[in-house]
């Protein structure tokens, strides 16, 4: 039995030794390396001295915790609705139904939305406010992140819910709690594992967004992500890139620890 699982595992190291581990140790390589090929110190002392990188850095975990804010307030509620619905699983395939599709094509779709000649600048229109330069904003970049994390935050919220025994609840109540207090004394506090869940798997990949602050807010919002995809197509400085990808999965790490669950008197 136990060399069948042994067996079993080859694939899983194989696949994260090719394509977790690999890479990995190319993008640490590679961060020592200068744009004339020689070993050097100068891409991570540049990064952690230049006001440029360092202020990029403080806006892509501002963007990132904004984006994180607003998808954990709109997610919770929704999500704890959700569960006292009728036909729950129905309403939440509804809701992560946009995942479905590519991310390319929902900033598309938000481009003709917030256009000058789009639907909501046709709206504003009409009811006498006129046109606004809704497009290529910081807002835009908010909203349409915002738009598409939200199923990330939810599905990790909603499960932790859905998990919380009924029991629990209805002994709140029968000690005299009200909604709100059984809420905040048992619903939330059970809960947050899938809070910190929903801050992981949207927290992480809104400090490399790229892709929407060209498309969305036109370059305006600069991430983390943004810099290393010029760094790599535009500027050819892969060195510089790499760096601040080995910067990137360090906070990645970073996050995961402070927001995982803590250890009390050895009982997780």
């Amino acid at each position: 039995m136990a060399r069948q699982r042994k067996l079993l595992s080859v694939p899983y190291y194989l696949w994260m030794g090719l394509f977790v581990i690999v890479p990995v140790l190319l993008l640490l390589f590679q961060s020592f390396r200068g744009l004339d090929g020689t070993f050097t110190l100068m891409n991570i002392l540049n990064y952690f001295t230049s006001p440029v990188y360092l202020t990029m850095t403080g806006q892509s975990f501002l963007y990132a915790f904004l984006i994180s804010a607003l998808t954990l307030m709109i997610s919770y509620p929704a999500a704890y609705f959700l569960t006292k619905t009728k036909h729950k699983q129905l309403w939440l395939l509804i809701m992560i139904l946009p995942t479905w599709m590519n991310i390319l094509l929902k900033a598309y779709a938000f481009i003709g939305i917030l256009s000058q000649s789009g639907m909501v600048n046709q709206l504003l229109g009409f009811m006498g406010i006129g046109a606004q330069p809704l497009l290529f904003t910081r807002l835009s970049f908010l909203i349409v992140a915002t738009y598409i994390e939200i199923p990330f935050m939810l599905l990790p919220v909603y499960n932790a819910i859905d998990d919380i025994d009924e029991s629990m609840t209805l002994a709140s109540r029968d000690l005299g709690a009200n909604e709100w207090q059984t809420f905040r004394s048992v619903i939330f506090p059970m809960s947050l594992s899938g809070v910190r869940s929903g801050i992981q798997a949207v927290f992480i990949p809104s400090l490399s967004l790229f892709m929407l602050t060209r498309l969305i807010a036109g370059n305006r919002v600069m991430t983390l992500g943004t810099a290393i995809e010029q760094h790599f197509l535009v500027t050819q400085n892969w060195g510089m890139g790499s760096t601040m990808g080995i910067v990137l999965i360090v906070i990645m790490f970073a996050v995961m620890a402070l927001t995982r669950k803590r250890q009390r008197g050895g009982i997780r």
